[in-house]
């Protein structure tokens, strides 16, 4: 297998992505594969501007694989007609409430939150301002991606199913009963979706999401088969392991 990239969860990150993509063209090429972990959007200042770009490199026949998170799949849900909501949230949240960074992807779109305005409002400026090419590569975005020895997926497995079996909710949405998880699985499965303080490997799992979404670094790493290491300004440093 040659050598094959893979980008954490971006939110709206878009000076970071730009640098990210930039260092594994200088590791890999301008032809390196690229998987996209999902989580594009929410949070960050210019989920917009990470699509737009995403869509450019797609257009343009970059080798680049997009899967979907689960902030995705809700910015996908909401601009639909009529609007959905996501039935993993709790009930007193919604994609617009500030923990989950609607506000900030629509705000990349020109939509002003200043005043109070009812749902219906909003929801009929956004279907105006977000493109249709938008809304195409949000519904577009793959659930997995594998090779012979690794499966990609946005928030992990549920242990002991098939990985032909998995759940789009579980792809999307789990934590505890994958993260607990100790034992092996099929592949050695590479996902985001849970923030930790630095990318790491766990043995049966590698976590890429260092919490872009809050401030923090965006991480590019590249594998080798099941050999990792993570990208940086310096060039590859090997993945951190877990205790």
């Amino acid at each position: 297998m040659n050598a094959l990239y893979a980008i954490g969860d971006i939110h709206g990150q878009l000076a970071q992505l730009v640098e990210a993509i930039d260092w594994i063209e200088k590791d890999g090429g301008p032809a390196a594969p690229i998987v996209f972990l999902g989580d594009y959007i929410d949070r960050g200042p210019d989920s917009r501007g990470v699509l737009d770009l995403l869509i450019q490199g797609r257009d343009a026949g970059r080798n680049w694989t997009f899967l979907k998170g689960n902030h995705d799949r809700m910015f996908e849900w909401f601009l639909q007609t009529p609007s959905r909501v996501d039935p993993h949230l709790f009930t007193d949240l919604s994609w617009l409430h500030e923990r989950l960074g609607g506000q900030d992807t629509l705000r990349s779109y020109g939509l002003d939150f200043s005043l109070r305005r009812r749902l219906s409002a909003v929801h009929d400026e956004a279907l105006r301002a977000v493109p249709k090419a938008h809304r195409d590569f949000l519904a577009g975005c793959r659930l997995t991606f594998e090779t012979g020895s690794l499966f990609f997926c946005h928030a992990g497995i549920r242990p002991g199913v098939a990985l032909r079996d998995q759940k789009e909710e579980d792809l999307l949405w789990i934590r505890e009963e994958f993260l607990d998880f100790e034992g092996s699985h099929p592949k050695l499965i590479v996902h985001g979706h849970s923030p930790v303080e630095q990318p790491c490997h766990y043995g049966n799992r590698i976590n890429l999401d260092s919490g872009a979404g809050y401030g923090h670094p965006l991480t590019a790493a590249v594998f080798e088969e099941r050999n990792c290491s993570i990208l940086t300004v310096q060039g590859r440093q090997k993945i951190s392991r877990a205790a």
